[in-house]
């Protein structure tokens, strides 16, 4: 089995350590597909999330030293990965907390979208993606990567009361949505 499939992290960061090309590829080639993801899920942009995986892997082997085993390396570097994902989207989006919608507005959002089985994972991913740079960050953020309110509100420079209204707007949005496509089968 290749070297980068058994995922020896140790190895992998001990020839980073040592600038060794060979080790530094099979760590970006161990990790890539990943935080592409990652990447594209916050940015919603191919070109975007490509410009943010190359800039955090550059971070990665620049700071490869700071890492300290306290993580498993995947989330050392999905931390990475975020926060130059954040950047870019700050830079490319000028990151503002959303207000009110026109969705929220016309006070269209009280019926709750009740799924069964049929939901699915491609039309959640289509119904984040619909949502605005705002609430799509905070609810990556918060619900699929598993940071807490004080984490998000630290990385996108807002408070943690923003953070729970952005994510509660975006849960309910994220319903009417679902309720969009459900009506549509």
């Amino acid at each position: 089995m290749p070297f980068h499939k058994q995922g020896n992290d140790k190895s992998l960061v001990q020839g980073c350590l040592q600038g060794d090309r060979y080790w530094q590829k099979m760590l970006f080639e161990k990790y890539k597909d990943a935080m592409y993801t990652v990447a594209f899920r916050i940015l919603r942009n191919e070109a975007l999330a490509a410009d943010a995986l190359q800039e955090g892997f550059i971070e990665v082997f620049r700071g490869i030293s700071n890492y300290r085993f306290e993580s498993s390396l995947g989330t050392w570097i999905r931390t990475i990965i975020i926060r130059c994902s954040l950047r870019i989207q700050r830079k490319e989006f000028r990151y503002t907390p959303d207000t009110a919608t026109e969705l929220e507005q016309s006070g269209d959002l009280s019926e709750s979208a009740g799924w069964d089985e049929n939901l699915t994972g491609e039309l959640l991913d289509k119904a984040i993606s619909l949502l605005s740079p705002g609430y799509r960050s905070v609810f990556i953020l918060i619900e699929v990567e598993g940071y807490s309110h004080k984490e998000t509100a630290t990385m996108l420079n807002i408070s943690e009361g923003t953070s729970k209204s952005q994510l509660s707007r975006a849960k309910v949005i994220l319903q009417h949505y679902l309720q969009e496509f459900k009506d549509d089968r």
